[in-house]
């Protein structure tokens, strides 16, 4: 006779916020921070750097476990972003946020708005002797700190993800807010992302002072400047 044979289990996914606290322990430096930047492909809307300095010898199970969701800030819905914001803040040593205008953005460029923008949140949270980790670009030295690039850093760092927690719904809740000066933009739907729904928009209202002119979009193509 026959015997069926038994499903086998699957192994239980440990929460992806434990695997980045472990990460971050294995460093063998009591403090960390950690900066990443929301909104940095957008078409409107500034580019925000958020910077987090956790203390590893502080974090206990309960902070563990408040943050056992806590992931690269793309990987999760808003829902669950809002429901981490408030956790970031009450398990972190030091919050900040740095913002770079279109404006800025237009004048520099990009990539060395975002730079200068993590470099600043780093340096607003960082500790003498803290280990300071960028997600993906180096930021340069920083006085009385060993700087670091982490690739992939948001889904490898808790104090990374952490970060871009803070950078994202920081950022969203700003364009939320914005969309109230221009509704014909849709903000609240896209938050300055390129959508073609905001591509429509500007082409049928033009841009408004939150658009980067710098970035060759189709969009502004067809605007008579």
């Amino acid at each position: 006779m026959a015997v069926a044979e038994r499903p086998r289990r699957r192994a239980k996914k440990r929460p992806s916020g434990r695997r980045l606290v472990q990460h971050d322990r294995g460093l063998g430096v009591r403090f960390i921070a950690g900066a990443d930047e929301a909104g940095r492909g957008c078409l409107a809307g500034p580019l925000l750097a958020g910077g987090v300095l956790l203390d590893m010898e502080r974090l206990g199970s309960r902070e563990v476990r408040a943050l056992s969701r806590l992931d690269d800030s793309k990987r999760l819905s808003e829902d669950e972003r809002d429901a981490l914001y408030p956790q970031v803040l009450r398990a972190a040593v030091r919050v900040a946020v740095i913002s770079r205008s279109a404006a800025t953005i237009d004048r520099d460029g990009l990539h060395v708005s975002n730079l200068a923008a993590l470099r600043e949140a780093l340096i607003a949270v960082a500790v003498p002797g803290a280990l300071c980790l960028s997600d993906g670009f180096s930021v340069g030295a920083i006085d009385g700190c060993d700087a670091r690039a982490v690739v992939g850093g948001d889904a490898k760092s808790a104090a990374i993800a952490a970060a871009s927690i803070v950078a994202k719904v920081t950022r969203d809740r700003l364009m939320v807010r914005c969309a109230a000066s221009y509704p014909e933009w849709g903000f609240s739907d896209h938050v300055g992302y390129s959508t073609p729904a905001h591509r429509a928009a500007i082409t049928a209202h033009g841009v408004t002072p939150l658009h980067r002119m710098s970035f060759a979009s189709t969009a502004y193509q067809q605007l008579t400047l």
